[in-house]
């Protein structure tokens, strides 16, 4: 959109699913129009997080529905604005220009947009008022929340270290190495540089050259660096610098979220357990099977792949971008339908720069430099786009690289399937016959992807198609609207999967989290654990809180606790003709009409509920209620089942899962 167009309700809506989009009032006491005190924590978690969008003039009552206001006097709330953006009492730094700041009309109604931009490493954190601690704020889904004093430090740590590895450590010498890596080490390096000056230097001077040891001048410190203990050190020794260090290889036997592996490399005191020695160990295991076509070059046989490069590009990639500080482990996964790759730690430049390329901001240069010294990784800002084309010179799906924020880290999937794979396309025609065909080429990617990754969000489809936002909106509403896609979620947490297929299906490293950028994984906190694919280590060596486990024990993985008997319909088109249309018989007197009373709506809901499980979703569907069915769960269903009149599947309330049936015994009331 550019300043000059108008915006519609549809435009609106097309914003929150696509973007971080915050919608205030700004109404003021004489409802011509006032800047909110509360804009700055939206300001400041956007700026801290991927940017957003702030409509002054827009209400947004209830989630997810938008209603225009508009400012009655839009200058004075625009000169307000500015005022405080210079104001370093009120906020930290300025990101917008006038461009970011244009007024748009809705329903002939005068708007305010304001576009955050995503502050860079240099600018974060930033923060209202003087003192980022307490004045900071992040964006968790879809809200602002203050950081705590280990986030601001994490922030300010990344403004002033350009390399977290550069540390000279005090305490630290030869003695905390591990030899054998170190030897090894040196052999390729003498193998990748024939002849180089520093190959026969004394290992101290070696080390020193290569960045593994070296000065602190301001301190007068003379030592290990942090990226020479990494590369080269014992396990136990670098838990003593890192107190969270971990790194992670698992080999999965299915292409499901399963938790069991079949082998499995962590720090178990058998080998080193160091950064070089993991990447060795775990870049033999992902070849070990890789086809490899015969080729001569220069009558030697090449045995690299673009597959074998983009694995192997994937895999430093991991380990020099990994913040070794964070709460979570370096993990890297092998199925035989992907190669996943976690690090802990966000992304320091955006995705879409870092997929393009040309614009590097390492978070361990020195580590970077050693693997670039024995011919691993590529130059600056050029390993994932190589990725990227070699992975598409294999006619494959699209890496999907996304980051999480709580706790933080950055993902990458490799899926090894087409992106029309043949069996899925066969499925889906069969299943839905004609009417699959006649869809919309943007419709029927939709669907391939919903059931090739197990679920689809508004920034998948961006990222794999070439139309406009607002018509990737339209698209999934009708798919919704016409049974084919189930919604979850709201705005910017909108996901969909397939109706016919479990929702906890295996879309990536596991279930119940979905592979896209959210933008990126936007489900709301209840709905959206950490996937065990993700939280795989055993408990003596899991470090993550417990309320990161990605199975509660209100949520346990299995089935329904209801006894047998009654049917459990998740969505609507699992139902024949005749029953759906007697169902929608008895919702007619609530759906027909804007308004119902409780009473009215209660009635509908046990009478729909009698002998079967209905999913939330399914009753909203009925009733005519939002689809994300919140408020119906809030006013009707949790009050029927307090007073025993409807009985859940699931004992946790907000199992995506849920359904509900009219219960056999008396009400209390």
């Amino acid at each position: 959109m550019n300043s000059s167009d108008g915006v519609d309700e549809m435009d609106v809506a097309s914003l929150a699913e696509a973007y971080d989009l915050e919608c205030k009032a700004a109404q003021g006491r004489d409802g011509r129009g006032e800047l909110p005190d509360d804009v700055w924590k939206s300001y400041s978690a956007m700026a801290n997080a991927d940017g957003g969008v702030i409509l002054l003039g827009v209400q947004e009552k209830p989630r997810g529905s938008f209603r225009a206001l508009g400012l009655a006097d839009v200058e004075r709330v625009r000169k307000a604005l500015w005022d405080n953006l210079h104001n370093r009492k009120q906020v930290s730094v300025n990101l917008l220009t006038e461009q970011d700041v244009d007024v748009v009309q809705i329903d002939d109604h005068m708007v305010l947009r304001v576009r955050v931009p995503r502050a860079s490493r240099q600018q974060r954190p930033v923060h209202v008022g003087s003192n980022p601690f307490g004045g900071t704020y992040l964006r968790r889904y879809e809200g602002d929340y203050q950081a705590d004093d280990e986030a601001v430090r994490r922030m300010v740590a990344e403004r002033v270290e350009d390399s977290r590895d550069e540390r000279v450590l005090k305490g630290y010498d030869f003695g905390d190495l591990d030899m054998d890596t170190v030897a090894a080490y040196r052999n390729r390096f003498a193998a990748v540089k024939p002849g180089h000056v520093w190959s026969d230097l004394p290992l101290p001077e070696f080390l020193e050259r290569i960045g593994a040891f070296g000065k602190d001048r301001e301190a007068g410190l003379s030592g290990l660096r942090l990226a020479g203990l990494l590369m080269f050190g014992r396990a136990e020794v670098i838990c003593d610098a890192l107190p969270h260090y971990m790194v992670d290889y698992q080999e999965r036997p299915e292409p499901k979220a399963d938790k069991r592996w079949i082998d499995r490399l962590v720090p178990d005191g058998s080998w080193s357990g160091n950064v070089y020695d993991f990447f060795r160990k775990v870049y033999l295991k992902l070849t070990v099977d890789l086809k490899v076509p015969f080729q001569l070059q220069a009558g030697q046989r090449i045995d690299d792949t673009p597959v074998h490069e983009a694995l192997r590009e994937a895999l430093v990639n991991t380990l020099i971008h990994a913040d070794f500080s964070g709460r979570v482990s370096v993990l890297v996964v092998k199925r035989p339908d992907m190669f996943g790759f976690r690090n802990p730690g966000l992304m320091r430049v955006p995705l879409e720069q870092a997929v393009i390329g040309g614009n590097s901001d390492c978070r361990n240069r020195r580590l970077q430099k050693m693997f670039q010294l024995v011919g691993y990784g590529d130059h600056a800002g050029s390993g994932l786009p190589k990725i990227y084309r070699n992975w598409a010179g294999e006619h494959w799906r699209r890496p999907v690289l996304h980051e999480l924020r709580e706790p933080e880290q950055t993902l990458m999937e490799l899926r090894m399937s087409s992106l029309v794979p043949q069996d899925v396309l066969v499925e889906l025609q069969n299943r839905l016959g004609e009417s699959f065909t006649a869809l919309p080429e943007l419709a029927r990617l939709a669907l391939i992807t919903a059931s090739t990754e197990g679920v689809l969000n508004h920034a998948r489809l961006r990222l794999i198609a070439t139309d406009h936002p607002a018509d990737i909106t339209k698209m999934l509403a009708s798919l919704v609207r016409d049974g084919l896609l189930t919604p979850q979620g709201t705005g910017r947490g909108m996901v969909y999967y397939l109706p016919w297929e479990p929702q906890a299906a295996s879309m990536g490293f596991a279930a119940g989290e979905t592979p896209l950028t959210p933008e990126l994984n936007p489900l709301t906190p209840e709905l959206n654990p950490l996937t065990p694919e993700l939280n795989p280590l055993t408990p003596e060596l899991n470090p993550l809180t417990p309320e990161l486990n990605p199975i509660t024990p209100e949520q346990p993985d299995s089935a329904p606790v209801a006894a047998p008997g009654p049917t459990v319909i998740s969505d609507l088109t699992q139902m024949d003709s005749a029953e759906l249309a007697r169902l929608r018989a008895l919702a007619a007197p609530v759906a027909e009409r804007g308004r119902a009373s409780p009473e009215l709506v209660q009635q509908t809901v046990l009478a729909l509920c009698a002998d079967r499980y209905l999913g939330l979703r399914a009753l909203a569907q009925l009733l005519g209620r939002n689809p994300d069915g919140v408020d119906l769960r809030k006013r009707i269903l949790n009050p029927l089942v307090a007073r025993k009149q409807l009985q859940r599947a699931y004992p946790n309330p907000n199992d995506p899962r849920q359904a509900y049936s009219a219960s056999t015994t008396k009400s209390d009331a």
